[in-house]
């Protein structure tokens, strides 16, 4: 892990651990510091940090927002388990299996609550702006879910439908991150843009490697269910890119396993994946994710060669090259 990875790291969990939340009931705030304690990767308060940093140093007075980040995120991942009736997250129990459904619901409530109360300490201009840029980015994401939940009805999505809703849903989040820290640090807008802009090519990017990692991904290692978007017949791009390429007989395949209602789980991913190998849709897949890399890097290219920059970069690439 590099140096300054490991500081930013430890300056996000510091304060996440003070965080209070809330005490009464404890029913409603033990759910909250549970999710916050599952940890992760903290990319998105990380990007904020990373970003802020390309034009201020001390990164240490904008940590509780970059942690309201983090907050969001994890309201959105509580409530999106639910609809997704998803068992585990990060290895470990999700809130409304752990607790229950309800208990879930209030409790994601509450954290989108504390993100508006970590921004009120803001001044109140540079309040207005990040806060205008959060109910955008908010609604985006919502809008994503939604088409998520729209395509798994759906029997046809296509291609760019598809990147769309990743973009919303996944993307958008990772753009506001990197734009927050510009707002903060006071960056001119077009640094914003171009920074916003690399965030969403990176989300794209993330998403679809995400979208490998469900179908062919250690589950102790990724931390959840292996294959949940074949079982749950999401329409992701390994699923939109086998329609394409498949001959009569893969379609047809697909087709029955699309729509049977009672089949073993095991035995439908293993056939699902199969299809793709046979289609070679992971190669597809990967392909897809570099050009959007490729693109995000070159925006870096815009801002001037300093350190700051090349922790972002080194700090993209290493989620790039990740294995779980």
């Amino acid at each position: 892990m590099k140096d300054f990875l490991g500081n930013y790291s430890a300056l996000l969990e510091s304060q996440i651990s003070a965080m209070p939340f809330g005490k009464q009931p404890p029913s409603l705030y033990e759910p909250i510091r549970y999710v916050m304690r599952l940890g992760g990767k903290r990319i998105r308060p990380m990007l904020t940090l990373l970003s802020y940093a390309m034009f201020r140093d001390d990164v240490r007075p904008i940590v509780p927002y970059a942690v309201a980040v983090e907050v969001f995120h994890n309201f959105t991942l509580m409530h999106d388990d639910i609809m997704d009736r998803a068992p585990l997250r990060r290895g470990k129990p999700t809130v409304h299996e752990k607790w229950n459904l309800s208990t879930a619901i209030l409790s994601g409530d509450v954290m989108l609550v504390k993100v508006y109360e970590l921004f009120s300490s803001l001044d109140p201009s540079t309040f207005r702006t990040a806060v205008e840029a959060f109910n955008a980015c908010a609604t985006k994401v919502c809008e994503g879910q939604q088409w998520d939940m729209h395509f798994e009805g759906t029997d046809r999505v296509t291609e760019a439908a598809y990147l769309r809703m990743i973009q919303y849903k996944t993307a958008e989040l990772l753009g506001f991150s990197l734009e927050l820290g510009a707002i903060l640090a006071g960056a001119d807008e077009a640094s914003r843009n171009r920074l916003r802009e690399f965030g969403l090519l990176i989300g794209t990017g993330f998403q679809l490697r995400d979208d490998l990692l469900d179908a062919y991904g250690d589950p102790g290692r990724f931390g959840k269910q292996t294959g949940g978007d074949i079982l749950a017949n999401k329409k992701t791009f390994l699923l939109i890119k086998a329609l394409e390429r498949a001959g009569s007989a893969e379609r047809k395949e697909l087709t029955y396993w699309l729509n049977v209602k009672k089949f073993d789980k095991k035995k439908k991913v293993k056939a699902v994946i199969a299809i793709y190998d046979k289609l070679k849709i992971p190669q597809l897949t990967s392909r897809k994710a570099d050009r959007y890399f490729a693109k995000a890097f070159a925006l870096l290219d815009h801002f001037p060669n300093t350190p700051a920059r090349e922790n972002l970069r080194t700090f993209t690439q290493l989620l790039m090259d990740r294995q779980q």
